[in-house]
């Protein structure tokens, strides 16, 4: 108990303290007390009669202090002028510190008074300190009241404007534009629709002097969306546009300055604080870029907590639009892997499927559906074909067929009229035949009441059957209720379990879900980096994302600065594709945005650094190759190396182990060791077939570079020390024993030129004979067995004398005539 007294005293005192010498500071100085005058007073005359000498001295002194003892018992005559109170005290300090000086001086001269004038000295040092400290606190004190009264004048003066304001109402011109903008962002909102029409509708309300519409005007402008590229035009109505607080235009800014297009050069700083103030006004685009520079750390300090609420806000937005079909299927093309790897066309092999379901195949019936259910590459989202194809499928007894009907008309779309009963129909149709797609979609019916009264056993019992054959919908339902104790037992392990299934299936209520289990440690352990992964991907899903394949049509039709664009912007948002598609863009030179090759070079190396950040090897590869060749940066062979050996080592690229291979042979950046670079030829020939040509050509260059080196520890090194000379021109002696080789070659290989006709009648009759006479050796050659009885006949020679009387025969009579060998 009493060091808890104690130290709540102790606690107490301070504060007590600072309130009593704010109070006694704010009703004056500290007055000196007739006591503290008496005791000053003894001790000068002490001081006089011990020392005469300084009698003058400690008088002036005495009378120094006795002033200002006066003037401190006097009270102000104006409270209110600060400036004129705060030169009295440092007039004061000072006369304090000069007293204080002379009666030192004066305790020095007299040993005899030494205790006294020390315990003075103590107490007026003491005194002085104390009374410093009084006064800093007022000081502070004083300030603080200051900029309090300040702030609260600001307040009031803010909120007497606010009561001023008065929203006007709108005009019917207002009206209008409004109605056109609504109308306009509907229809950019379908696949199917006009978008050219829905731009016509947007620059009539931009005409009219719509904010937001003069936004959306400015933003087609700059990617190239149904109008020309016009970045100074972008950029002028950005400026006008954030000086009325459009979050749109401040996100525009943002873009414009962090790519350096529009008259507007490349800013970090500024391209922050727009898109601080396009966030503030809820802007998707700023919350998602600021989200990934906070997550990676790009221009600003890696704060996760600060990621994980950026994406948690866009990745609630997206999870709030997810329909039952899961969004279009959105292709995330690589133009890198592309180029090196091209594919074969999706359209030939959708031709191919469509033959193949004109002519009843029921299989191809339903792959066209889902093509057309979900969207493609090559093809767009189109319900009403879906339709057409699930239908014949269904009217062939197809299970699929059922199931995706029931689909379609449990959710509608733009050509598809919602219908509970029928999607019940054909929801049990395809259930009865043990389809999964059939039993999820009646689980949800039973979940939601959709047409069917509401029953949460038949829903868990659908759910579950669908889930047990692997249907990501079934798993994502069964989630959900154990993660929200719906018609189950709340049961954060099972939703953990049945959430982790589906999200490998990519549903992004599968990842919205365990984001939030992973943000709030719900049946696991708080994990903020992956939550931010798992929003990351949810909000990379959201119906943006479709610029991605519009980026890629344009580039396919040669658009390649409204491609650029396009993946620029996604690339600032934190998508990796865009990131490297920018980046490829750049490194082929092929924009014509910028000024020279030397800004192209600078943006794609940062854009091959992001893109590799998050883990792409190939961006890996190239962003050591930038360090290598000194593109865009300064030459670093340690650096590349590194990003190479991280390439070989988590991804196994076999690029990445070729160009390690030759730095180690070279020893650029490490050390020379010839056996590890035929180590990591060997395994880049092994991981990739197409790397086997330019490693056998590798390997053969350094058995060369093996053998030059032993002739040198040979005695036939001397080879190596000629004239200078001859050294120094190597390679023209190289190229001249190359001509000559060559020149041998060509001549030994020289096409055989025929003879004349006439010319070869001769030789050809003089070579009959002879072969006539050995065709029988020939025979005896093939018969070794009667080699003797051939010898022995004596019917032998008289035969070969009467071919030899025969008349000449042509060359075709002579080889009908031979006997078969």
């Amino acid at each position: 108990m009493k060091i808890r007294y104690k130290s709540i005293t102790l606690l107490l005192l301070p504060s007590l303290l600072i309130v009593h010498i704010a109070t006694g500071d704010l009703q004056g100085p500290i007055p000196t007390t007739q006591k503290d005058v008496a005791g000053k007073e003894a001790t000068q005359q002490g001081t006089t009669t011990a020392a005469p000498t300084g009698q003058a001295e400690t008088s002036t002194a005495a009378t120094t202090t006795t002033a200002e003892n006066t003037e401190r018992t006097t009270p102000e005559v104006d409270e209110s002028s600060t400036t004129a109170r705060n030169d009295r005290k440092a007039a004061n300090y000072v006369a304090e510190d000069a007293s204080t000086t002379e009666a030192s001086a004066t305790d020095q001269t007299n040993p005899s008074t030494t205790t006294v004038s020390a315990i003075t000295a103590f107490e007026t040092e003491f005194g002085q300190r104390t009374k410093i400290l009084q006064q800093a606190l007022f000081e502070r004190l004083w300030n603080e009241k200051l900029v309090r009264e300040k702030l609260k004048e600001q307040i009031e003066e803010i909120e007497a404007r606010r009561k001023d304001t008065h929203v006007a109402d709108p005009t019917p011109k207002d009206v209008e534009a409004q109605s056109l903008y609504e109308i306009a962002m509907d229809m950019l909102a379908k696949p199917r629709s006009d978008k050219a029409v829905a731009y016509r509708f947007i620059t009539r309300a931009a005409e009219m002097n719509h904010f937001k519409a003069r936004a959306e005007l400015a933003w087609a402008h700059l990617l190239g969306h149904h109008a020309e590229l016009n970045f100074e035009f972008a950029a002028s109505e950005f400026d006008e546009l954030a000086k009325e607080g459009v979050p749109e235009a401040n996100m525009g800014l943002a873009f414009l300055y962090s790519v350096g297009v529009g008259g507007k050069n490349v800013s970090q700083p500024l391209t922050l604080i727009h898109l601080t103030l396009a966030a503030l006004g809820e802007h998707t685009f700023a919350q998602m870029a600021l989200g990934y520079r906070y997550s990676f750390g790009i221009n600003v300090p890696a704060k996760c907590e600060t990621a994980l609420m950026y994406y948690k806000k866009v990745a609630k937005k997206v999870a709030a639009k997810v329909t039952f079909s899961n969004g279009p299927m959105v292709h995330r093309v690589r133009l890198l892997d592309e180029s090196e790897n091209p594919g074969s066309q999706e359209t030939e092999i959708v031709d191919y499927y469509q033959l193949l379901a004109d002519k009843g195949d029921v299989q191809s019936q339903v792959g066209l559906g889902q093509l057309y259910y979900q969207g493609g590459k090559a093809i767009q989202q189109d319900h009403q074909k879906a339709l057409e194809y699930f239908t014949q499928a269904a009217n062939a007894g197809n299970a699929i067929g059922f199931a995706f009907l029931g689909k379609l008309y449990l959710e509608g779309s733009e050509f598809i009229k919602a219908d509970n009963e029928t999607a019940l129909k054909y929801f049990k149709k395809a259930a009865e035949l043990g389809d999964p797609v059939g039993q999820s979609g009646l689980g949800l019916m039973y979940l939601k009441g959709l047409g069917v009264p509401k029953d949460s056993l038949k829903a868990l019992n659908y759910f579950t059957q669908a889930a047990d054959q692997g249907w990501v919908d079934g798993q994502l339902q069964l989630g959900n209720m154990y993660f929200t104790g719906n018609g189950v037992k709340t049961d954060y392990k099972l939703a953990l379990k049945y959430f982790n299934l589906a999200s490998q299936s990519g549903h992004v209520l599968a990842y919205y879900n365990l984001g939030i289990m992973h943000a709030y440690g719900m049946g696991m352990l708080r994990s903020c980096p992956a939550a931010v992964e798992f929003f990351k991907n949810v909000a990379e899903r959201g119906r943006w994302s479709t610029n991605m394949m519009h980026a890629y049509n344009d580039y396919k039709n040669y658009r390649i600065k409204e491609a650029f664009m396009q993946y620029a912007l996604l690339a600032e948002l934190g998508y990796e594709v865009a990131q490297s598609n920018a980046a490829f863009l750049l490194d082929r030179g092929e924009i014509g945005v910028f000024h020279n090759r030397h800004e192209e070079l600078i943006r794609g190396f940062y854009y091959w650094k992001r893109a590799a950040a998050q883990g792409y090897s190939s961006a890996q590869v190239k962003l050591g190759d930038y360090y290598y060749y000194g593109w865009g940066t300064n030459v670093d062979f340690e650096m590349a190396a590194a990003l190479y050996r991280k390439a070989s080592e988590q991804q196994y690229n076999a690029q990445a182990m070729f160009n390690l291979g030759y730095m180690h042979e070279q020893g650029l950046g490490m050390k020379k060791d010839w056996h590890l670079a035929k180590r990591l030829y060997d395994l880049a020939a092994e991981t990739n077939a197409d790397a086997k040509v330019p490693v056998a050509i590798a390997l053969l260059k350094l058995q060369i570079l093996t053998k030059i080196e032993a002739i040198k520890e040979s005695p036939y090194k001397f080879i190596f020390y000629m004239d200078e000379n001859i050294t120094a021109n190597w390679d023209l002696y190289m190229i001249t024993i190359l001509t000559l080789l060559l020149g041998f070659i060509m001549y030994t290989r020289r096409p055989y030129q025929q003879q004349p006709v006439e010319q070869q009648q001769p030789a050809e009759q003089q070579q009959q004979p002879a072969e006539q006479q050995q065709q029988p050796t020939d025979q005896q050659l093939h018969q070794p067995g009667d080699l003797q009885q051939d010898l022995a006949d004596p019917q032998q020679p008289a035969e070969q004398q009467q071919q030899s009387v025969k008349p000449q025969q042509s060359p075709d009579e002579q080889q009908e005539q031979q006997p078969p060998e």
